[in-house]
């Protein structure tokens, strides 16, 4: 029996598996045109490393089996500095905040979509309130288009194959999409591209660029506007195009055009090659500052240093350039940088693969806007003591020891005198407690914070493996501390 599969990169799913593994052919034939899997996981096992045909790109594009493709870089202004990174991807709701209501961006997309001139054009968007909104905006200037996304329920939502049709049929000009022309499904009569969000992924590019390359009657070429900013790994689209998965070498160059498919164009704005660069000598530079100044720290006390003591002995320009960037903040990840630099304790390496390593990444992450949160934790931590639940008296006791301190109690309203502090009732406190600190722990906490019979917040079950470590709660602490230094650092320089 002869069985093919398309799409086999789905092949490392447990549920592709079970389907592949039903049947019991003589030969298996996979076919995909991205092996290379985003989670790393391999597709080549399941095969025996066989791989009869491979083609590339740029060897599709040269032999005609794909049509060229013409890419414009566009520079868009769009500032992404302060957006968060999570897992490699940027947060949909500050992207969403970003993009819905920015006139300014609509404009620039609907004025270079006019420029190139498109009869049919697909545009991915980040999420189903930016695909909605920019199908409004090109309907209302007089462009016909269609948002599409898993569970269509927005005025301008249709479903996908139904969008399709019209577009071919010239019913729309546009379909902007979240998500649903990745991968499987090609529209051979497009011949327009827009990518309206952060390239975040080799893979996820490439599959979005094949969407429109198939070869269609009259169509010499595709047309591919990708708006760039000041993203992570914004000048890594240069070697994507030349159908590399992964840039190697030196990134702050450009590709020459002899590594470009037969018969493309890349034009990149001339404000984007300086953008790369920038972003480039940048990132490497406060990296190796990092690291320099981690082991310059080490160094001076003789001794790893722990949270509070890279703060306190980190030079604050440094401080400052890297708590602006999420995805090398040591002190947002404090057990994975040990970890890359192995310096990890053979202690800390085995609480590095439990929960207790989860639970202290979401201490860390933790918005810290306002302190109330922190005498919640620091009941849990009980002095070193730690408790799987706490009661409103051990709450109501830890939040009067920190609001009691200093002049903490400035902290607990805006406006508050000394005497207003000292006339709130215990009543008064325990209400707040409940409103704010509890309750955003339950809806924030991932999970690890739940409701317990008898106690006001208790933590899951599970955390139970790892609540007596003397190393995990040695971590707590030092996430306690490092927190608060910081929150006090940071009352004090917006007051100065």
């Amino acid at each position: 029996m002869l069985t093919y599969s398309d799409e086999f990169h789905h092949a490392v799913t447990d549920q592709y598996r079970r389907i592949v593994n039903y049947f019991k052919p003589d030969f298996l034939l996979g076919l995909t045109a991205t092996p290379e899997r985003m989670d790393g996981r391999s597709i080549y096992e399941i095969c025996d490393y066989n791989v009869p045909y491979e083609i590339s790109l740029k060897e599709a594009i040269n032999k005609g089996m794909l049509v060229p493709f013409h890419y414009y870089g566009i520079y868009d202004d769009t500032d992404y500095s302060s957006l968060h990174v999570v897992r490699g991807r940027y947060d949909e709701k500050e992207l969403n905040e970003t993009y819905i209501g920015n006139v300014h961006r609509h404009e620039m997309i609907y004025k270079y979509y006019c420029k190139y001139r498109s009869g049919r054009a697909l545009g991915f968007c980040c999420s189903r309130e930016h695909a909605e909104e920019m199908a409004q905006d090109f309907s209302l200037r007089g462009i016909p288009a269609a948002a599409v996304y898993s569970g269509e329920q927005g005025a301008y939502a249709q479903e996908r194959s139904s969008a399709i049709q019209k577009l071919n049929e010239g019913t729309i000009k546009v379909i902007f999409s979240v998500d649903m022309f990745n991968e499987g499904v090609d529209i051979a009569s497009l011949d327009m591209a827009m990518f309206l969000r952060p390239t975040e992924s080799p893979i996820v590019f490439l599959q979005q660029l094949g969407r429109g390359l198939r070869t269609y009657r009259g169509k010499q070429y595709l047309t591919v506007l990708d708006f760039i900013g000041n993203y992570e790994k914004a000048g890594r689209v240069r070697f994507y195009l030349t159908g590399q998965t992964a840039s190697a070498g030196n990134t702050s160059c450009m590709p020459a055009s002899s590594e470009y498919p037969d018969d493309c164009l890349v034009d990149f704005d001339m404000r984007l090659i300086d953008l790369f660069e920038q972003m480039e000598k940048k990132h490497r530079r406060v990296q190796d500052m990092l690291r320099d100044e981690y082991f310059r720290i080490k160094e001076f006390l003789e001794h790893r240093p722990t949270r509070l003591e890279l703060f306190t002995y980190m030079d604050a320009d440094i401080y400052e350039m890297v708590i602006s960037r999420s995805n090398i903040n040591p002190f947002k990840r404090y057990l994975e940088y040990l970890h890359d630099l192995n310096e990890l304790t053979a202690e800390e390496t085995a609480l590095y693969h439990t929960i207790g390593r989860e639970f202290i990444g979401l201490i860390e992450t933790t918005n810290m806007s306002k302190v109330y949160k922190m005498p919640v934790l620091m009941a849990f931590y009980n002095h070193g003591q730690m408790r799987m639940a706490v009661t409103v008296e051990d709450l109501l006791a830890a939040w009067k020891a920190f609001f009691g301190n200093g002049t903490n109690w400035k902290d607990l309203e805006k406006h508050l005198t000394y005497e207003a502090y000292q006339a709130i009732s215990d009543k008064e406190h325990i209400k707040k407690i409940m409103q704010m600190p509890v309750h955003f722990l339950q809806e924030s906490g991932k999970g690890f914070f739940v409701k317990k019979e008898g106690y006001v917040l208790a933590l899951r079950d599970e955390m139970e493996r790892v609540i007596h470590d003397p190393v995990f709660v040695e971590h707590v602490k030092d996430v306690i501390d490092y927190k608060t230094m910081d929150y006090y650092q940071r009352r004090y320089t917006e007051h100065t």
